[in-house]
């Protein structure tokens, strides 16, 4: 059983051939490649990604344009269905700027550009994105974002941790995220946003593959490859 998945690119998405190329090495199988305009998403999709990059020039919030694009109607509505939805970096900050994660990703606490690999812990090993790791385990994944300091209320953090959906959390001091969150799953567990980005470490020739089982896990547990 093949593996259908989209990478959708924005203007001024920058990973998203990083992503694509991940999908297609990890399933075997090249991802459709959607436009943000495009009102309607390929039909059958196991998974949809949302990659890093300065959707819009990151003008008014990171995300806020990209995420009123027409192809975020169909994208949401495929997430409310049960569709997988992965977003890194200007992804995860499209996912919550359309409602479909918590929170919202602010400039770094630093007031500087962060490009460089950082330690992260897998906090929820249970997920379809994160079943590949082992609770607790630390891995390196490289970041490169200005605008990746994850904030929510105390009452919405409290929420995120008691259920269960903090994917990853940084294991140093990297952008001033709240509880140093990396990562946050929706309460279905289908859609999950993070800073870090997996794609860059897949193989060793990219200095790691640390990135490799999020992808790994997510084939393997929608078709069983």
């Amino acid at each position: 059983m093949s593996f259908r998945s989209a990478v959708i690119t924005f203007p001024g998405s920058n990973c998203d051939r990083d992503m694509a190329d991940a999908l297609e090495k990890v399933s075997g199988t090249a991802p459709h490649r959607v436009w943000h305009g495009d009102a309607d998403l390929p039909s059958g999709l196991d998974f949809i990604a949302l990659p890093g990059g300065f959707s819009y020039g990151d003008y008014l919030r990171s995300g806020a344009m990209a995420a009123r694009s027409p192809v975020m109607q169909s994208v949401v509505a495929a997430a409310n269905r049960g569709v997988p939805v992965l977003g890194v970096c200007n992804g995860f900050q499209v996912l919550t700027e359309s409602g479909l994660l918590p929170g919202a990703l602010l400039r770094n606490a630093c007031i500087t550009f962060v490009c460089r690999e950082v330690g992260l812990r897998v906090e929820n090993s249970q997920s379809l994105f994160t079943a590949g790791y082992a609770q607790g385990q630390e891995i390196v994944i490289p970041v490169a974002h200005h605008d990746g300091n994850y904030f929510a209320d105390d009452a919405t953090l409290d929420r995120l941790e008691g259920d269960g959906r903090v994917a990853f959390r940084y294991t140093e001091e990297v952008n001033g995220s709240a509880r140093q969150i990396a990562g946050v799953l929706n309460a279905s567990g289908n859609v999950l946003g993070m800073m870090p980005h997996p794609e860059r470490m897949i193989e060793p020739e990219q200095g790691g593959t640390d990135g490799r089982a999020l992808f790994e896990s997510a084939v393997k547990g929608l078709v069983g490859a």
